[in-house]
């Protein structure tokens, strides 16, 4: 099979082209004929080996598809882990949904690790309280176009966007947004509060880290929350216990990989939000389908903020 392998961590260009076995399933899994190859910006730590879970080499990369099964031929969504970018994975069974119809594998890719993060992140994290105020930064990207769409649904008041060019912002006010901003970090807090009509904001949903991270954190109301679930920026920040009181601040952070083995965290999440798209309540945006033999384009192009929405890799290309 064709496939991406990584047999040292760096730049884009150890993401090559490999002719690879077919894997073979082990206890517990099933194996996929791939359809549709998600890619999120965490991939590019996991080429370069500086994300929260450390890799063992070769590395095929990839968390999630979207295929066949090929011992059932049904319709599947799964998240694998690792080996993603090929024309075959396997994945633990326990983590691999059939797809309803209605919804095409593209979709079913978006909802699986981003649309099951932008749900944990109001739900979970922020536990949203009724009326309150939500920034979204990275609003035209993966998890930010989705948790734009479930704002209200859920209970936002106001929802704030945040990105980077005129036409994204456009896009997070036509997926549901208030009100678009500049996502550039100098000015960011005053920008959030007059987005907020003069007030601080309740709730922030923050992937980069640095600076954004600390001018969000400066915008908060008291009780405010700001959820961190990565850091784009590469920049760490810390945070003092005496500037948490002196506003009632709370600073939570949130990764998917805690909710694997919590069934009713993923299930019944994921139920809801295929709903969601069946009713037209939600949908999900499809930035940009790259051949997988491009796959080290579309991880630049990500990590250069080039791509709205959903990125798949096509593993027939």
């Amino acid at each position: 099979m064709r496939a991406i392998q990584i047999e040292e961590f760096g730049g884009p260009d150890v993401l090559r082209l490999a002719d690879l076995p077919v894997p073979e399933p082990g206890d517990g899994e099933v194996l996929i004929r791939v359809s549709a190859v998600g890619v999120n910006y965490a991939d590019t730590h996991q080429r370069t080996n500086d994300y929260l879970a450390p890799y063992e080499l070769p590395l095929v990369p990839g968390g999630e598809v979207a295929g066949v099964r090929e011992d059932t031929g049904e319709r599947v969504v799964a998240m694998t882990g690792t080996g993603g970018y090929a024309e075959y994975a396997t994945a633990p069974a326990a983590l691999t949904f059939p797809i309803p119809e209605g919804v095409d594998d593209a979709t079913a890719v978006a909802l699986l690790i981003q649309g099951l993060t932008a749900w944990h992140l109001y739900r979970t994290s922020a536990q949203l309280r009724p009326g309150e105020s939500v920034v979204v930064h990275a609003a035209a990207g993966g998890v930010g176009s989705l948790a734009v769409q479930l704002g209200k649904p859920l209970g936002a008041g106001r929802v704030i966007a945040t990105a980077s060019t005129e036409d994204k912002r456009a896009l997070a006010l036509e997926l549901g947004a208030d009100v678009a901003v500049d996502a550039s970090p100098a000015g960011m807090k005053e920008r959030l509060e007059e987005a907020n009509e003069g007030r601080k904001v309740d709730v922030v949903f923050e992937m980069a880290g640095g600076e954004v991270f600390d001018q969000s954190l400066a915008a908060l109301a008291p009780f405010g929350r700001i959820v961190t679930y990565g850091i784009a920026s590469r920049e760490p920040n810390q945070v003092s216990t005496g500037s948490l009181m002196r506003r009632s601040r709370a600073v939570v952070g949130f990764w998917l990989m805690h909710c694997i083995g919590r069934p009713e965290m993923v299930d019944d999440a994921l139920a809801d939000l295929f709903e969601r798209v069946r009713r037209g309540e939600l949908r999900v945006h499809v930035g940009a389908t790259y051949p997988l033999s491009e796959a080290a384009r579309a991880q630049v192009d990500i990590a250069a903020r080039r791509t709205t929405g959903k990125v798949l890799l096509d593993p027939t290309g």
